[in-house]
């Protein structure tokens, strides 16, 4: 089997990872792309997980803090990650809030969710239409 060769000007990246094209699907702004790429680039490829700060998230991509908050809550409303929050102890013993923990859903997870809570909605609709057309059966009889 002969192998094929890497796209032009592929020959010397090393430190890439692929970002999946059903992210596109979503219909979300690019500062939460941004966000979403930011996060699965930082992630353990095992667990999905990473914890940058909010403010390390916002140095690197030129936003301000509450623009990535809200970007994050964002994706957690699409269900693209999950957001835990983390506690730190200090050196002096003393209990302080650490930067959340993010999770990120593969995304295939995601689209099946997705289909089906679409496929439920059909659902529910011609049932309701169903309905409809039954009582009106009913009232013009």
């Amino acid at each position: 089997m002969r192998k094929t060769k890497p796209p032009v000007g592929w020959e010397h990246v090393k430190n890439c990872f692929p970002v999946p094209n059903e992210l596109l699907d979503f219909d979300l702004p690019g500062g939460s792309i941004a966000v979403y790429i930011f996060l699965l680039r930082h992630a353990d490829r095992r667990t999905g997980q990473c914890h940058p700060s909010t403010a390390t998230m916002a140095k690197n991509l030129h936003y301000c803090r509450n623009t990535v908050a809200s970007y994050v809550r964002l994706l957690e409303e699409r269900g693209l990650i999950i957001t835990e929050h983390t506690k730190i102890i200090t050196k002096n013993g003393i209990k302080k809030n650490g930067s959340l923990l993010y999770t990120i859903i593969p995304l295939q997870e995601v689209m099946e969710q997705h289909y089906e809570q679409q496929f439920n909605a059909l659902e529910r609709t011609t049932e309701r239409r169903k309905a409809q057309a039954k009582l009106a059966e009913q009232l013009g009889a």
